[in-house]
């Protein structure tokens, strides 16, 4: 097994996750297979219970995984499907290592950060990296590691010293370390200032790591001389030193480490240069149809993302990933207008009229609304007023989660005349409990007990739109993260009112589509 560490310096937000995704992409378009573990220095178990103001979206995996969100960029990127265990976290860690003291398994030992602690990260990612993730048998050829947060945090420490040891342990050839840093430019003088990526470059060494490549990120390409000064006070070939500039779209970042052979670099390192079978050349003639397609995109589509968490686009990010992914294959130029849903409430008016005249003004100048999931009763009237308008004027409406949820207590409210109607997440004594807790749930505990991961969907009406839209199959794969369902024992009753589940579920008792009879 060969592994690639991706590190980062200066400051945090550089893009460590979307390099460590274009390093398996182009390592992927050598010919190698790949694996991906991201690692999280935070004490949670995992990120399902942190608000997606701290960290971004919770990404959810297959297996019901509650994840960092750069696992879902590895995703996306590289076609492949992780497990929960890819994503190593502190918390983990110190439950696994203060699991086994419990047990009785270090036989009497002082349990310490080094060595129980450093050789339980090792241990995690050997085992882990031998896991299949692409659909073949037998494990990848290159593990692709991130380390989150930036070098020199207090957190990260247990994990720097462990990857120090562990590249020591792998051995020359089969560790290449990428540190991605920051060249920024001051305008004064409009020159790239190296000093911080030096000193960054200088506190890894410190550490115990020193780095193969850089990458480093600034507005524009790298000038010869900036990279001479870095090379010289890095001890960095200035051959292993990329630059990802700003670029117009993400497809982009693999062509640019293809351009500057990067993946030349890299094999070097973990001698794999001289391997027959391994392309000299990266073939990513798809990824460059896109960014060019991306690039000449004209017309355009406005969608309202009516949502609580609207000051942070990383709080949606796979949803807005889907939103792109689709808009390019029509052709479309995608163009999402950030709806805060507190702004569409009456009370707003009063409170901040200028904030309720131009959410109401985006909301009636899309194309579509779609509102994502969310948990808490804030914003939760704006929510029901936008489904109302997509209603009521026809305008496409996709509710994910609570979306979903949103349109059948508004359905029930202004179609049905139940002018009480409501989730019990908000109202837990409504008369009429459109969305109830689901029974499997659990009310004392928050982590990992939701319904999560891959869940199946079968659709009980065939020319239905949302059976055309995934090819006319009879039932489609989702992942779900949810703890309320629409209250089976109302199913009747919404659909003798003319709203129709065209998806449900194994057992047939929970709906996971809907649609509105006439719009099918």
């Amino acid at each position: 097994m060969k592994y690639v560490l991706v590190t980062g310096g200066v400051v945090s937000g550089l893009g460590k996750g979307v390099t460590a995704s274009s390093i398996g992409v182009v390592l992927k378009a050598c010919g190698l297979r790949i694996t991906s573990i991201k690692i999280d220095p935070y004490l949670n178990t995992d990120a399902g219970t942190m608000s997606p103001f701290e960290h971004g979206e919770v990404f959810v995996l297959d297996d019901g995984g509650e994840v960092d969100l750069d696992l879902g960029n590895y995703e996306r990127f590289l076609d492949i499907k992780l497990t929960r265990d890819n994503n190593i976290t502190t918390g983990k860690i110190y439950q696994s290592v203060i699991d086994k003291e419990r047990k009785g398994e270090y036989l009497g030992k002082t349990v310490q950060v080094v060595p129980h602690i450093t050789n339980a990260i090792q241990e995690w990612i050997e085992r882990v990296a031998m896991i299949p993730v692409d659909g073949k048998e037998g494990p990848a050829d290159v593990c692709v590691i991130e380390l989150g947060g930036t070098i020199g945090d207090i957190e990260s420490m247990p994990f720097i010293e462990a990857l120090g040891q562990f590249s020591y342990r792998v051995g020359p050839g089969n560790f290449c370390l990428v540190h991605v840093s920051l060249v920024p430019v001051l305008n004064v003088v409009g020159e790239q200032k190296t000093k911080p990526t030096q000193h960054s470059v200088r506190g890894l060494r410190g550490l115990g790591l020193t780095p193969n490549i850089l990458a480093c990120r600034s507005t524009k390409e790298l000038e010869d001389n900036v990279k001479e000064k870095l090379s010289q006070f890095c001890h960095v070939p200035a051959a292993n030193i990329v630059t990802l500039y700003d670029v117009s779209n993400i497809w982009r970042i693999p062509l640019l480490l293809r351009d500057q052979k990067a993946h030349e670099a890299i094999l070097k390192v973990l001698n794999l240069d001289r391997v027959e079978s391994i392309a000299r050349e990266p073939k990513l003639d798809e990824w460059v149809e896109r960014a060019t397609i991306f690039d000449a995109l004209q017309n355009t589509v406005r969608i309202a993302m009516v949502g609580k968490y609207t000051g942070l686009s990383d709080s949606y990010l796979s949803v807005l990933k889907a939103l792109l992914h689709a808009s390019v294959d029509c052709r479309r130029k995608l163009v999402v207008d950030w709806v805060a849903s507190t702004d569409l409430e009456d009370s707003t008016v009063i409170e901040a009229p200028d904030a309720y005249k131009a959410a109401w003004d985006l909301l009636k100048g899309a194309d579509g609304i779609l509102v994502p999931g969310g948990f808490g009763d804030r914003g939760v009237q704006g929510k029901i007023l936008a489904a109302k308008y997509a209603r009521e004027k026809n305008v496409p409406y996709l509710g994910i989660c609570l979306g979903m949820q949103i349109a059948v207590v508004e359905f029930a409210r202004h179609v049905m005349n139940l002018t009480d109607a409501n989730s019990t997440e908000f109202d837990p004594d409504t008369k009429t409990p459109c969305v109830i807790f689901m029974p499997e749930g659990s009310k004392t505990h928050m982590g990992a007990t939701m319904r999560l991961g891959s869940r199946r969907t079968f659709f009980k009406v065939a020319d239905c739109k949302s059976a055309k839209l995934y090819g006319n199959v009879t039932y489609v794969d989702e992942r779900h993260r949810h703890r309320y369902e629409v209250n089976p024992d109302m199913v009747p009753e919404f659909e003798n009112a003319g709203l129709q589940f065209v998806g449900k579920d194994d057992t047939g008792r929970r709906m996971e589509v809907w649609l509105e009879l006439g719009l099918a």
